[in-house]
């Protein structure tokens, strides 16, 4: 305790007597490195959560650059601009990474995802068209900076601070300790739910927000390389609480009137590219952007609450979720790091009721690494690129055409049938994939106003030109795809038996602005509404979290339901609605059979979640009513924060340290012995 004392109290003296005038003046070079790092990360804030003024986050930043920059005092002179560049590239990095990744998938970027973002090669197109801005490139001006001054202080002979070794340590001791000070004055500010959440990562929006993107990145790195040591270290605990959650949770699928409803049927899966609800209840000049789609959810039974859940794994998260209902993992993706867990899926359970199971998709099989996911989901044959015939006629963004795709396709599953009996398939679209610019292609499709005027068509420019008005052009063809498919299908045979599952994989990450457009035209005046103007919708951060809503259908040839359902679901609850509707009994789904619920808690992998009544955004713990005849108190928030924070923490165990097949072996071994 008393070397303890003397050491505060030699630091205090430190303190006291450090001339800080000459440290200025001879630390030019190291105040500018740090001063534009912090800059840059405010700018980072501007451009993603919007809190660059908070002093929280701006503290976390200093403390990292200082302390990182610190350790230049331990070179010589003519090696400390070297230093100071490299420091200020690893910053440029994750700030420019982050700034893309962002304006994709609304969040931040993770070690664990460099696997991941190695797709982005086969979706470079898209990348450049939909996601790159000049933003991106703004950061880039620290480094011109840092080297411009350095050029300036050379020519005016000034040579930043190094002296002799024992000088340049108490300049490094200082520095760290000085950063070493701002960070502690920093987390005395953290609070007990702010450390919690810096503990679990999964909500980095919030992380961003209240510790800053460097303390965020590093600690992202920890976590990550931390992952590798829990398989090794962390597996007890993990599996207790499994036990105890399963043990709380046991899954039991109510009867009702849907139950067993389709067994021994042959099952279908559309997996819907980017395909949202917003595209099926829009039209144009009176032509509906989706008529079949329409249609068949009109026919079937349509889910209209419903919500992907995908993370930044996107359409393989999708598959992953749908199959097994559990969520995508915290770190990563399941497809390309934890492909090789055992999993309770649909496909395996439908295999030991005899079907052969199947999937289809005409982009490379390694894309998402589908050719290991989709074996370890429990399908038997996997066709993929291979399997197609693909002219360049036939081509339409990043693939064959959805149209020629499901051509092709018919005929194999026909095959497939008579040869091995029903079976379950799954068919994953590729044409209506960001970036939508096949305009071309997508066949004539108006999305500008036409009127008739005196005799004459007028014409108003509405939302051609736009993104959002392009993807619809996409989402109209696509439409048209499924529309031959069913077709075709039913001239096979293949329709007969068959219950038909269509789900939206994810949203179209589409900009803001252009819904602002969409529902606030004034086509008298050629442009939007005020915000004044009493008809004026407005797109706030719930309006468009809320608008990212896809379709679930299911549909039957021979049994019209005509049914609606808007109780709040989402993809992790396909699983367990399905396998009441088929006869099949699950263990370990974490979604709800949605057709015994009146209302249900839709967690999202960011902490975020919606009911029927609100939607809760866990960044800001802030919600929107959406049902205004809603009681909502503190208790309810409360709650269904602790429903969703242990799920998601349960499905990550589960990924993370592979507990379904561990748990089995074990039980599988006690009941040996006995």
């Amino acid at each position: 305790m008393k070397k303890l004392k003397n050491r505060f109290n030699k630091i205090k003296e430190y303190i006291k007597n450090f001339n800080y005038k000459q440290y200025i003046s001879t630390n030019r070079q190291f105040i500018a490195f740090v001063l534009s790092n912090v800059i840059n990360a405010c700018l980072l804030r501007f451009f993603t959560v919007h809190n660059y003024f908070a002093i929280k986050p701006l503290l976390a930043d200093l403390a990292i650059v200082l302390i990182l920059g610190s350790f230049v005092y331990l070179f010589k002179a003519k090696k400390q601009f070297t230093y100071l560049m490299v420091i200020s590239i690893l910053f440029n990095i994750i700030c420019i990474v982050n700034s893309l990744y962002y304006t994709y998938y609304m969040s931040f970027a993770s070690f664990s995802l460099i696997a991941v973002s190695l797709t982005v090669v086969d979706v470079g197109d898209a990348v450049v068209k939909n996601v790159l801005q000049v933003k991106d490139f703004l950061f880039l001006w620290q480094l011109f900076f840092l080297g411009f001054y350095h050029l300036h202080l050379k020519r005016k002979k000034y040579i930043e601070y190094a002296g002799p070794m024992e000088n340049r340590k108490k300049r490094f001791t200082g520095t760290l300790v000085f950063g070493l000070i701002i960070y502690a004055i920093f987390f005395m500010t953290v609070t007990s739910v702010e450390f919690s959440r810096l503990s679990k990562q999964w909500n980095r929006e919030f992380l961003v927000t209240k510790f800053g993107i460097y303390t965020y990145q590093f600690n992202d790195l920890f976590k990550s390389l931390d992952a590798k040591f829990n398989t090794l270290f962390g597996y007890d605990n993990a599996a207790k609480e499994f036990r105890d959650y399963y043990s709380e949770n046991t899954i039991e699928l109510k009867n009702n009137e849907y139950t067993n409803i389709f067994e021994g049927r042959n099952v279908l899966v559309i997996h819907a590219e980017s395909i949202q609800n917003a595209a099926i209840h829009q039209e144009f000049n009176g032509e509906k952007v989706t008529p079949n789609l329409n249609r068949i959810k009109d026919e079937g039974i349509y889910f209209s609450n419903f919500y992907a859940q995908a993370s930044s794994g996107t359409s393989s998260d999708s598959e992953f979720t749908f199959a097994s209902s559990l969520f995508p993992v915290t770190n990563g993706s399941v497809a390309v790091s934890y492909w090789n867990r055992e999993y309770e899926t649909l496909q395996k359970m439908l295999k030991e009721k005899g079907y052969n199971t199947l999937s289809f998709h005409a982009n490379n099989g390694d894309f998402w690494n589908r050719n290991n996911l989709h074996k370890s989901l429990g399908y038997n044959t996997f066709y993929s690129k291979s399997s197609y015939t693909i002219e360049d006629e036939n081509i339409i963004g990043l693939g064959l055409s959805d149209k020629e795709f499901f051509k092709q396709t018919v005929p194999i599953l026909k095959k497939e049938y008579d040869e091995n009996g029903k079976f379950m398939a799954t068919l994953i679209m590729l044409s209506n994939h960001t970036p939508f610019d096949a305009l071309d292609k997508y066949g004539e499709f108006d999305v500008d106003i036409k009127e008739e005027v005196d005799g004459q068509t007028v014409s108003y420019p509405y939302m051609e030109g736009t993104k959002l008005g392009n993807y619809f052009k996409s989402a109209h063809y696509a439409d048209a795809a499924i529309g031959e498919l069913f077709e075709e299908l039913d001239e096979a045979g293949l329709l007969d038996n068959t219950v038909v599952v269509i789900y939206g994989d994810h949203d179209a990450k589409l900009p803001k602005n252009d819904y602002v457009r969409l529902y606030n035209y004034d086509k008298e005046t050629d442009s939007i509404l005020d915000k004044e103007d009493e008809n004026y919708r407005p797109v706030d951060y719930f309006e468009y979290e809320i608008n990212r809503s896809v379709p679930f259908i299911i549909w039957t040839k021979d049994r019209q339901f005509n049914k609606t359902v808007d109780t709040a679901m989402g993809m992790v609850d396909v699983m367990p609605t399905l396998s009441n509707m088929l006869g099949l009994k699950p263990t370990y789904a974490l979604g709800n059979d949605i057709m015994n619920l009146d209302n249900n808690v839709v967690s999202f992998p960011n902490g975020n979640w919606v009911t029927n009544d609100i939607y809760y955004n866990s960044q800001k713990d802030e919600y929107k009513v959406i049902n205004p005849n809603a009681i909502i108190d503190s208790d309810t928030i409360t709650k269904n924060n602790e429903i969703t924070t242990k799920k998601l923490q349960i499905s990550n165990d589960i990924i993370l340290y592979d507990l379904i097949k561990n748990e089995t072996d074990r039980l599988d071994r006690t009941e040996g012995e006995s």
